[in-house]
């Protein structure tokens, strides 16, 4: 049985911003580890309370990383200015895309949620969606990895609720930092802690905790699951043939950019 990875925890506690934390510690190639304070993972930082801000600018950071669509950002609102920070917007498909989408989880009616999510479909949507942003998206992927690699540390990368496609990027880069697979999922999971989850609001005023089964169908949508995760694994199996392959070849990754992208961001 192979043993659950350590998951580092340290991480404060942000009023308006969900899914923090530092990805410091996690056990990478070579017996060395991830550096605490140079990767960090979150949801979006439009709400960030002003304490919030002078703990995210306390951080030294260089590049914050913005995985949202202009759809996102016009319903959320723009990240806050933290003072020096490059701001970098890389859309990455949204695995929810597509605005009527998004007004039938809000506002529609009970038939419709189930026609549409129910018996599996939204779990499969949401696994279909990871595959898709593996096989479509390298050329952002590899923007990502390069500009991680050209100095652009301490760096924070996120989407709307820092678990799909922020989640899928973290993924990403622990991948090419050599971090194994399991230990990448044991991070990935973390997503799901009760105080860590992305809430939508029905058109109702409620989060559809009212009703077990709209909060049943939605739930898809709104977890980290292992399944979503080992889709996106076996698309990079199937079309590379591996980890190895997808950066090299997928991705453009040098041997002497990989290099740099570890002394970056790995430790003894």
């Amino acid at each position: 049985m192979t043993q659950t990875p350590h998951v580092p925890s340290t991480e404060p506690e942000l009023a308006g911003v969900r899914n923090f934390r530092d990805l410091g510690g996690l056990p990478a190639a070579g017996g060395r580890s991830v550096r605490p304070g140079v990767l960090f993972r979150s949801g979006h930082l439009a709400h960030a309370t002003e304490a919030d801000t002078a703990f995210l600018a306390s951080l030294g950071l260089h590049t914050v990383f913005d995985f949202r669509n202009a759809a996102d950002i016009a319903l959320e609102g723009p990240d806050v200015t933290l003072p020096g920070v490059r701001n970098l917007n890389i859309p990455l498909s949204d695995p929810a895309d597509g605005s009527e989408f998004w007004r039938m989880v809000r506002d529609g009616d009970l038939d419709i949620l189930r026609s549409v999510l129910g018996e599996g479909r939204a779990a499969g949507r949401m696994a279909a969606s990871y595959r898709t942003m593996i096989t479509t998206r390298t050329a952002e992927h590899s923007r990502v990895l390069h500009t991680l690699a050209d100095e652009s540390v301490p760096a924070l990368m996120h989407c709307a609720a820092g678990k799909d496609r922020a989640g899928l990027s973290i993924a990403v880069t622990l991948l090419a930092l050599g971090v194994e697979r399991e230990a990448v999922e044991a991070d990935y999971l973390e997503s799901n802690a009760p105080h860590r989850r992305y809430r939508v609001r029905r058109g109702d005023g409620t989060d559809g905790s009212a009703s077990p089964e709209v909060l049943e169908l939605l739930s898809p949508l709104f977890e980290a699951r292992s399944m979503y995760l080992a889709a996106a694994f076996a698309a990079i199996d199937e079309r590379w043939g591996g980890t190895e392959r997808y950066l090299s070849e997928g991705l453009g990754l040098a041997h002497h950019t990989r290099d740099r992208l570890r002394e970056r961001l790995l430790g003894d």
